[in-house]
């Protein structure tokens, strides 16, 4: 990955859009989500389509720990 660090709060309305350039020199997708102020594409060349899968399995436990938190707080419901 290149560098590069930023930070944005994901929210329920939070948008998510896959575009494929599949037609172009230099195929690639592009993977992008955020909302009305801020939006993050994420570029993937071919030959990384597991880093994206090792992506959605980071963000599937992110959704976890987010649920546990939320399980065992109480007076909050998800």
């Amino acid at each position: 990955m290149k560098t590069l660090t930023t930070s944005a709060h994901i929210e329920p309305d939070s948008r998510f859009r896959v575009t494929a350039f599949a037609d172009s020199a230099d195929p690639f997708v592009s993977l992008r989500f955020g909302g009305d102020l801020v939006e993050i594409a994420l570029i993937a060349a071919p030959g990384t389509s597991g880093a994206l899968r090792n992506l959605a399995a980071a963000a599937i436990e992110a959704a976890d720990a987010l649920d546990a938190m939320y399980t065992n707080t109480p007076g909050v419901s998800a």
